[in-house]
């Protein structure tokens, strides 16, 4: 079909593509992931096996998990459309998500892997008080969680009204349970196996639908990259999507937030719980470094695809076209799919999307069950003493009323900003975490109360700069509509909260007078760089 009728059915509101062709090719999809993950599941005996994949898994199977797991619904359909509309800037997107790896490489894949169990926690409460460590770590891990899982349960209502033709809240609250009760199945029957499989599938599967995309929409610009750029500035009538400043350069306060971005999205990866678990999925510090480097590969390759189809959307469809279609920005890359292949290729697209959703949202889900089963329950509750499969028990009840609030939460959250709550979710890990992961792995002094100081005072302060910023009020694009409160003029946190996290973790261990147990300092020291006595850790 051509864009002129494409065009007709968004101006009259009906549906591009066969919702029936959608339907039945996300239907083929559930149903092979289902049949491996009740195959992965027969061997989910052990809380090792239940949180951690029994570390059965290789560097390079790890690494395209690591990349299912990142490459969410705002990766696939947020950059491309962030490209779309705004071209350079929204291409920076991109290259944060991109670097933000080389600081998990650097600075934590392998000392987490050898000195962890199952959760972050265990690596900041090594050395420090057990009870008060955890609790936090525990807190700010379900908070992350929580938000993140918004945004993918409020992205798979928005996109239901463009890829299925439901533009009603009621059938888009629908999807959002249907999607909510898959994963709720996913992480209960298969557990880490099961998911990890299913996060490796997806990542293959997004990686082949963009790349043959990308290929057919460079072989219509004659593989010539600047042919490209040149019908996007034609179709745009706009040069300034090829520079900078488009979206971040049109005042003071834009660059500032450009930079609060950059530093959430740069130092927020280090330290998502989701991301750290599947580091504890190998048996050697040495296939984590080798998932983390078949991770940044694969999720390069993506990224650079991106460039080509968020410029490809800009010339074949136009930025006022995917402004109007329902789902606005996020409806690029399957606009771009439907002019490219018809209907069939539309749902292919879609098909990819929703399971890129189902992806994300199991492995947060099985993160913050195990945060809380682990931590809470076993750790806290029953002092690490639990009763032989009670641990297990408390997670499978944990991930049903996980799933339950998410769906509850993203039916409220419908149509609500998804970027605002995906850049909460980094902006969170990066003050709540980050300064406790450095401090615990490479500052002998640190002490408790200078992790509880940075985890709580990072979380707090994050929450409440962004509740007081544009992007809860007082803006055009605002979450709530008509109301004004906001006091803090930056739409990420990141520039304060931050540097803020991490001064009040050095403040609280300068004023404690308090010290920890060096004997237990040097130990996870020889552990973290040496990963020796971590088999011995995860074995009991």
């Amino acid at each position: 079909m051509n864009l002129h009728l494409m065009n007709l059915h968004l101006e009259t509101g009906s549906h591009p593509g066969d919702p029936v062709i959608n339907i039945l090719i996300f239907a083929a999809f559930v149903a092979i992931t289902m049949i491996i993950v009740f195959r992965a599941s027969r061997n989910n005996k052990t809380a090792a096996d239940y949180y951690a994949a029994g570390r059965s898994f290789t560097g390079g199977q790890n690494g395209a998990a690591i990349a299912g797991d990142y490459l969410s619904a705002a990766s696939f359909l947020g950059i491309v459309g962030a490209i779309a509309m705004t071209g350079y800037d929204g291409f920076l997107y991109s290259i944060g998500f991109l670097v933000a790896w080389l600081v998990a490489l650097l600075l934590v894949a392998e000392l987490l892997r050898n000195t962890g169990k199952f959760t972050m926690a265990d690596v900041l409460s090594f050395r420090l008080k057990q009870r008060p460590v955890r609790i936090a770590a525990a807190i700010t891990t379900l908070v992350v969680c929580f938000f993140y899982l918004l945004a993918q349960m409020a992205g798979a209502g928005g996109l239901v009204s463009l890829l299925l033709g439901i533009d009603d809240a009621v059938g888009q609250s629908i999807v959002i349970t249907v999607v909510g009760a898959l994963m709720i199945v996913y992480v209960l029957v298969g557990g880490m196996k099961g998911t990890t499989w299913v996060q490796i599938i997806k990542a293959f599967l997004l990686i082949a639908g963009a790349a043959v995309m990308t290929i057919w929409v460079l072989a219509l610009n004659g593989f010539n990259l600047s042919t490209l750029l040149d019908s996007a500035v034609a179709t745009a009538g706009n040069p300034a999507i090829l520079e900078p400043g488009l979206k971040y350069g049109v005042s003071d306060i834009a660059k500032v937030d450009f930079i609060s971005l950059g530093l959430a999205l740069v130092l927020g990866t280090a330290a998502l719980p989701h991301v750290l678990m599947r580091f504890y999925t190998v048996p050697t510090a040495k296939e984590a470094r080798k998932s983390v480097v078949w991770a940044i590969w694969l999720i390069g390759i993506f990224y650079l695809f991106t460039l080509v189809l968020g410029y490809g959307a800009a010339a074949l469809i136009g930025a006022d076209v995917i402004a109007a279609a329902p789902g606005g920005a996020n409806s690029a890359a399957p606009l771009l799919a439907f002019e490219l292949g018809g209907p069939l290729l539309l749902g292919l697209i879609s098909a990819i999307a929703f399971a890129t959703i189902l992806a994300v949202v199991a492995g947060l889900t099985i993160t913050a069950a195990a945060s809380f089963a682990h931590d809470i329950y076993a750790s806290v509750v029953k002092k690490g003493n639990p009763a032989p499969g009670s641990e297990m028990k408390v997670a499978r009840r944990t991930v049903v009323i996980i799933g339950v609030v998410a769906i509850v939460g993203g039916i409220g959250a419908n149509g609500q900003n998804i970027a605002f709550l995906v850049a909460l979710a980094f902006a969170v890990a990066a003050s709540a975490n980050l300064p406790t992961i450095v401090y615990s792995l490479f500052w002998k002094r640190f002490t408790t109360q200078g992790a509880l100081w940075s985890m709580y005072g990072g979380l707090i302060s994050a929450i409440v700069l962004i509740a007081l910023s544009p992007v809860v009020s007082g803006s055009e694009s605002a979450m709530i509509k008509g109301a004004d409160f906001a006091i803090f003029p930056l739409a990420n946190p990141g520039i304060v909260s931050i540097p803020l996290a991490f001064l009040l973790g050095w403040l609280g261990t300068v004023l404690d007078k308090k010290t920890e147990d060096p004997a237990k300092q040097s130990e996870m020291e020889v552990r973290s760089l040496t990963g020796i006595g971590a088999e011995k850790a995860s074995s009991h």
